[in-house]
């Protein structure tokens, strides 16, 4: 057993369950601690080490760290059941233009003109927005991950083209690149626990590298290159 734990940020709509899973399976020795942050103070969370690494949504200031961009996200428009927007498959900026759109202060998408008309406030938070689009007062874009985390039986949402995308990316400060980080960032990217590409695994007890043959003294190598091309072996990863 060790003392040692791996701490994993997360944003709210990110839902780090399965990779999770993955790093009990191969490195249970290590507990990893899950820890919920604002996507508005996980940059700071993570340069002042309260997480080795983090989930965060694009775009955050890099400066200090070092960041794996993973999926992008639909942006999805929530509405009440009854507004006409909720018969559609999808919707354009075009057909909110009569609505009151919310823009609470944690919106992480970069928007250059906000669709439809300004709301009467701005929400402090997206969980404060959601409260108001049910209560009639207007209507609010997010990333689709953040719709479901946020349902309501009397909601619902649906796609919005050609709006701005949020993006999730893995985060971690460059000077805290850890063999603990290597094996996480080997996790998320889908490496096999044997992969090569991952940290370079330790020799066996009592096992020695192998050190790649030289020429023979007084030789050009010249055998030993054509003979090395026609034996059987396992292709370099």
């Amino acid at each position: 057993m060790t003392d040692r734990e791996f701490r994993l940020a997360y944003v709210p709509g990110v839902t780090p369950a399965k990779w999770a899973g993955v790093w009990a399976e191969r490195v249970p020795d290590v507990p990893l601690t899950l820890v919920s942050v604002a996507a508005a103070e996980v940059v700071k969370f993570l340069r002042d080490g309260g997480a080795d690494a983090g989930f965060v949504r694009l775009p955050v200031d890099r400066e200090g760290l070092s960041v794996i961009p993973l999926y992008v996200e639909t942006t999805v428009v929530v509405v009440p059941k009854d507004h006409l927007v909720a018969a559609a498959a999808e919707v354009t900026v075009a057909d909110l233009a009569d609505d009151e759109v919310f823009r609470p202060m944690d919106d992480t998408l970069e928007w250059t003109a906000l669709p439809g008309l300004p709301a009467f406030t701005r929400p402090d938070t997206t969980a404060e927005a959601i409260e108001l689009v049910a209560a009639g007062a207007g209507l609010l874009l997010v990333p689709q991950s953040l719709a479901r985390l946020y349902h309501r039986r009397d909601l619902t949402y649906r796609p919005v083209v050609e709006t701005p995308q949020s993006q999730i990316a893995l985060a971690w400060p460059t000077e805290a690149t850890t063999d603990l980080v290597e094996d996480f960032i080997g996790i998320v990217r889908g490496r096999t626990a044997n992969s090569s590409r991952g940290r370079t695994p330790e020799p066996a007890p009592g096992k020695a590298r192998k050190q790649p043959r030289g020429p023979a003294p007084g030789g050009s190598g010249r055998r030993g290159t054509q003979a090395g091309r026609g034996r059987k072996g396992h292709r370099p990863r």
